[in-house]
């Protein structure tokens, strides 16, 4: 006898959405891979034609996609793409002291966005420059935990990866492991994020730097790293600040001045906005309140649009004034 359909048995577990964490192999390839679709804004008449269930699924897809975070190519952006694919190309033929790259500037400057963005370019350079090759990870993504321990770090190479780690297993082991693959799979870039949680002046942050340097030093690829101020934080203090110091191009990011660009930022995100009554050019119009509310943080400016975009289609009004942009909390060194 067949067993009865369930129709809830694919959910059993959950729903099943791709990997979202950067900080595994699988979710590092849907961000790669990821091209959402923008929604076409329909017409008075398209939209009042919809059956309610159409509806529900015609504002669920403008919530969503105002829950993405618009990824615009500000000058620091394009900066940090620019000199990490010109720092790849010099490591290529380096068999040591790689040179590499930091990112580095206040929180909700664009720091992870300037790494990811040069790392999406990366592989997807390398996957036209060998289509059809599964076998290769041209990149990986890291992030330092806070109190991180030598092994701590080298375990967050092995779970990118997927590899299995035992509790016994001792750093050696990992890091002849994870060294083994990467160079295997033709690793050519090593994004690694939240450098601020290393401190070289305690012993834990020592022995951390000097298992990215010793990685550095067995991988044949490109290190970046990215953190909040750490130049400010002893980075490239004492001998092995001194090294860093050495071997490393300092990309600092600060918030934008109240310029073109910022003007151009708020154009392009207004662009992005798929709202009935959102009367064009308003928002360009509050262009200086908003850089007076957020400070010029880009992190604050895209919560702040995207917060009452989704405002506007959750409570019907579909605009963004700048009572509705009033309404939204920000983080507290922005609103302070």
């Amino acid at each position: 006898m067949t067993a009865p359909h369930d129709p809830l048995a694919p959910f059993a577990n959950g729903p099943r959405e791709p990997e979202r964490h950067l900080t595994s192999l699988s979710g590092w390839r849907s961000f790669v891979d990821d091209q959402p679709v923008i929604p076409v804004l329909l017409s008075p008449a398209e939209r009042a034609a919809l059956s309610p269930a159409g509806l529900t699924r015609y504002d669920e897809d403008r919530l969503d996609h105002h829950t993405r975070l618009l990824v615009v190519a500000t000058s620091t952006v394009q900066h940090t793409v620019t000199c990490g694919r010109r720092l790849v190309l010099l490591n290529r033929h380096a068999v040591s002291a790689r040179r590499g790259l930091i990112v580095s500037g206040p929180a909700g400057t664009g720091k992870t966005t300037a790494i990811t963005q040069l790392g999406r370019a990366h592989e997807l350079l390398d996957r036209a420059r060998h289509p059809g090759v599964s076998d290769r990870i041209p990149v990986i993504y890291i992030t330092v935990p806070p109190a991180a321990t030598a092994r701590m770090v080298a375990v967050e190479f092995a779970r990118f990866l997927g590899l299995p780690i035992r509790p016994r297993s001792n750093i050696t082991d990992v890091l002849e492991s994870v060294c083994g693959v990467l160079t295997d799979a033709r690793v050519g870039l090593v994004l690694v994020d939240e450098l601020h949680n290393i401190s070289l002046a305690t012993r834990s942050g020592a022995e951390v730097a000097d298992t990215l340097k010793y990685f550095s030093e067995r991988i044949p690829a490109t290190f970046v790293y990215a953190g909040i101020n750490v130049e400010r934080e002893g980075l490239f203090d004492g001998t092995r600040g001194q090294q860093i110091a050495g071997r490393f191009t300092l990309i600092p990011t600060a918030p934008l001045p109240y310029n073109t660009e910022w003007q151009g930022l708020v154009a392009t995100l207004e662009d992005s906005l798929r709202l009935h009554n959102h009367n064009p050019g308003s928002l360009t119009d509050l262009d200086r309140y908003l850089h007076d509310r957020t400070d010029g943080m880009i992190g604050s400016l895209s919560h702040l649009i995207r917060g009452a975009a989704l405002d506007a289609i959750l409570a019907g009004s579909e605009k963004i004034t700048k009572q509705s942009l009033k309404a939204i909390p920000l983080d507290h060194s922005s609103d302070s």
